[in-house]
This record gives structure tokens, C-alpha cells and sequence, in this order.
């Protein structure tokens, strides 16, 4: 049986702390975002906002991912490197941040676009974003995981586009993946009651075209077989005794939930 990690006051009282540093990070790091600087040069800056809250990368040395952040440009899903690539107009680039602060990880990505993007791009993102509060607003006490799942397959699907499967959301807290995994479709394992005092990263990954992925030969970079565009939003989110608590960035998303 899996086990679930319910989260006390106390593990609440440091883990919003992490989320508040993550989401501080992501938006920094999305301001810094411009035409021509390299995606090295990006993860060394997420880096150096990271130092100066006190914390530090909860995705370097994972998995021996080598990386301060997830950084992913147009057709790249998720886990996408940093390196010598030059930022370019019109580029949309998926940033993907955790964070160890007070003992427990914060974790948070968005899709930015690079100076400005296609009608298409910017419609993507805008659907794959509306996609995550859809989820969101299922994450409340007595619906199970399979609820926020269908909420955001219907969604993406209804707007046109395609939901990736290989990748998922997680519960998140001292570790950066606990149970229960929470896909972005429906499928049969997902069926967990939610229950106050978990704590999930819910994160659709979309893309443009057909849901299918590939892996490069850097053994961590995901992105489309069809090579359409992508995009990734997420957030951490408490399950409450009533609506869904949004610990990653909540003055600034909360209006755009649907409870």
C-alpha cells in the first residue's frame, strides 16, 4: 500500500517557507529571461537567487542531475539542460524550480516566452496555465487524485492539445517525490482519497501536437516525437479542510481559481 505523508502544522509552519522561496526564485528567474543570454547563464542566476534566500537546488545531484533548475525551450517537455544555447525571440522556455529550505522542498514551474511568441505559443501556454487551476480547484477533501487528473485532461484536450504521459505530479514535502503520483489524465492507479495535510505538485505538461515524447542522448532532456511546442505550469498545493491552499505564489494566483 502506498504511503501517503500527511503534513502537521508544524511541517507546514517550515514547508511555506520553501514554497515562498521557490516561487520567489521561479519569478526572478522569469524576469531575467531575454533575448541572447544562454540557458547556462539562466541557471546560474536561478542559482545565485537560490544562495540568497539561504537555500539551495533540490533538483542538483538528484538523480545526479546536473543542474541547478529544469530548463526547457520550445519543444523540450521537461529536465532540459543548461548549456551554451542562446536564448532567441519568440523562443518559449519552461523553467522548473525546487528548492530545500527549513528541511522540506518547494516546487514550482512556468513557461515563459522570450521577448514575445507565435499566437500559437502564447495560446499554449495560456491553456496549458488555466489547465493547472483546473486541477487545483479539484484538490479538496473527499475527491480522490483521479479528479484533478480528468479536470486537466479535459481541459487541455478541449482547447485542442495533447497531455504528456510518461511525466506526472507528486506529493512533495521532506522528499521531492512522495506518494501519491497525480497524472495529468485519467488512468486506473489513480485513485486516492485527498485528504487535508497533503501537500501535491500538480503539473501538466502539454504540448501542441501529439502527446508522444523522447529522451536525448544527455540521458535527461524530454521533448516532443512531432516536435511541436510545449509547455509546463505547476504548483505546490496544500489539500485544506476547504478550498485548496496554494503555496507557491498565492496572492498572485489564487483569484484564478474555480472552486
Amino acid at each position: 500500500m502506498k504511503k501517503i505523508i500527511l503534513k502537521t502544522e508544524r511541517d507546514l509552519e517550515a514547508m511555506r517557507p520553501a514554497c515562498a522561496v521557490a516561487s520567489t526564485v521561479l519569478q526572478e528567474v522569469a524576469m531575467f529571461i531575454q533575448p541572447g543570454v544562454t540557458t547556462r547563464e539562466v541557471d546560474e542566476f536561478g542559482a545565485a537567487r537560490m544562495k540568497h534566500y539561504g537555500a539551495r537546488s533540490a533538483f542538483l545531484g538528484y538523480r545526479k542531475f546536473p543542474c541547478q533548475m529544469c530548463i526547457s525551450v520550445n519543444e523540450e517537455v521537461v529536465h532540459g539542460l543548461a548549456g551554451t544555447r542562446h536564448l532567441g525571440f519568440g523562443d518559449i522556455v519552461s523553467l522548473d524550480v525546487g528548492v530545500v529550505y527549513n528541511g522540506f522542498i518547494g516546487d514550482t514551474a512556468r513557461t515563459v516566452a522570450v521577448g514575445g511568441c507565435g499566437v500559437l505559443a502564447q495560446r499554449l501556454m495560456d491553456v496549458t496555465e488555466q489547465a493547472l487551476y483546473e486541477g487545483i480547484a479539484q484538490a479538496v477533501p473527499g475527491r480522490r487524485v483521479v479528479d484533478i487528473s480528468r479536470a486537466i485532461q479535459n481541459y487541455v484536450e478541449g482547447n485542442g492539445f495533447s497531455v504528456v504521459r510518461e511525466f506526472v505530479g507528486h506529493e512533495v514535502g521532506r522528499s521531492m517525490h512522495e506518494e501519491p503520483q497525480v497524472p495529468n489524465f485519467v488512468e486506473g492507479k489513480a485513485t486516492e482519497k485527498l485528504r487535508p495535510g497533503m501537500t501535491i505538485a500538480i503539473e501538466p505538461m502539454v504540448t501542441a501536437g501529439l502527446p508522444g515524447v523522447k529522451v536525448l542522448k544527455d540521458g535527461w532532456t524530454v521533448f516532443t516525437q512531432d516536435g511541436s511546442l510545449s509547455a509546463h505550469f505547476e504548483h505546490t498545493v496544500l489539500v485544506t479542510a476547504s478550498e485548496p491552499e496554494i503555496m507557491t505564489w498565492p496572492e498572485k494566483t489564487a483569484s484564478k481559481l474555480k472552486v
